[in-house]
C-alpha cells in the first residue's frame, strides 16, 4: 500500500517550492511525490486560450531538466518521484528518468492507444477512472498488458463532496482489475483516503501542498503536511493491526489462556 502525494502543479513553475513540497511530503510519510507532464506546445485550441488558463499551464509547465532536478532531489531525499503524462510525444521529457510506475490522468482514460503505448514501457501503469463510462474502463481490460494497469477509483470534481465519493464503484473496479486497485481523491481531508486504506488499495493519492493559500485551484483543497502525517500513521497501524494471520491465540494472550480458564469451576447442567 502506498501513499502518493499529489503535488501536481501546485508549484506553479517555482522549482524551490516544488523542492520544498518533496520535503514535506517526505517528511509526512509519503511514499511518492508526484507531478504532472505536459507542453504547451501540444495542448490543441479551446476555452483554455480565452480563461487564464493557458497561462497558467506555460508557468507551471516543467522542462526536461526541471524534471531531472525534482527526480535528483526525490531520490536525494528518499522519496520516489512520480508523475502523469498527457501526450505519448511528452515522454521525452522523462525518457532518461529510471521510472518504472506511471500515472494517466482521468480524462486520458478514452486514449487506448497512449495506454497501450504506455503499459508497454512502464512495469506499473496507474489509471485514474474519474468522468469516465463504464464501457470505457471494460475497453482498458482488451489492452495486452492490462495487467500491468492499477485502475484508481476516482470521482473528478475538485473538490469533491463526502455524498459524491461512490466507494461502491471501487468494489467494482476491483473485481475487473483482479485487486489491482488503488484511488485517487479530491476530497478536502482524508476520511476518504482512510476507507481507501481499510478497503486495501494498492495506492492511494491525494493532493498535497504546503500552503492552502497558495495560488492555484488545486492548493485550495489539497491536504497539508499535518493531515498527510496523519493519514500515513493510520495506514502504518492498520497494516500492523491485520498483519498476524494466526487462527489461534496470540502469544500476548497466553496467560489468559492457561490462567484464566476454569477459575469459576465447570459444571454439567
Amino acid at each position: 500500500m502506498k501513499i502518493i502525494a499529489e503535488i501536481g502543479w501546485n508549484h506553479m513553475g517555482n522549482i524551490n517550492l516544488a523542492k520544498e513540497m518533496i520535503n514535506a511530503a517526505k517528511e509526512s510519510g509519503a511514499d511518492f511525490a508526484k507531478f504532472q507532464t505536459w507542453s504547451v506546445k501540444n495542448l490543441k485550441p479551446g476555452p483554455w486560450d480565452s480563461d487564464g488558463r493557458r497561462e497558467i499551464y506555460e508557468k507551471a509547465e516543467l522542462t526536461k531538466e526541471m524534471h531531472q532536478t525534482l527526480y535528483d532531489h526525490c531520490n536525494k531525499k528518499g522519496i520516489k518521484f512520480l508523475t502523469s503524462i498527457f501526450n505519448i510525444k511528452d515522454l521525452e521529457k522523462i525518457n532518461n528518468l529510471n521510472l518504472d510506475t506511471i500515472k494517466i490522468p482521468s480524462h486520458e482514460i478514452y486514449n487506448k492507444d497512449l495506454i497501450s503505448k504506455i503499459s508497454n514501457l512502464f512495469k506499473n501503469v496507474l489509471v485514474s477512472t474519474g468522468a469516465s463510462l463504464w464501457a470505457e474502463i471494460l475497453d482498458l481490460t482488451k489492452i495486452p498488458n492490462f495487467n500491468k494497469i492499477f485502475l484508481l477509483h476516482c470521482v473528478s470534481s475538485y473538490p469533491c463532496e463526502f455524498k459524491d465519493l461512490q466507494f461502491n464503484k471501487f468494489y467494482e473496479l476491483k473485481k475487473i482489475s483482479k485487486n489491482k486497485i488503488g484511488y485517487s481523491g479530491h476530497y478536502p481531508g482524508i476520511e476518504d483516503a482512510k476507507i481507501a486504506v481499510n478497503l486495501n488499495a494498492s495506492y492511494i493519492e491525494k493532493h498535497f501542498t504546503i500552503d492552502n493559500n497558495l495560488p492555484g485551484r488545486d492548493n485550495k483543497f489539497a491536504i497539508l503536511p499535518n493531515q498527510l502525517k496523519e493519514l500515513t500513521n493510520y495506514k502504518k497501524n492498520y497494516l500492523e493491526m491485520i498483519s498476524n494471520s494466526n487462527l489461534d491465540f496470540s502469544q500476548n494472550e497466553k496467560d489468559i489462556y492457561k490462567n484464566y480458564r476454569g477459575r469459576w469451576g465447570k459444571e454439567t447442567i
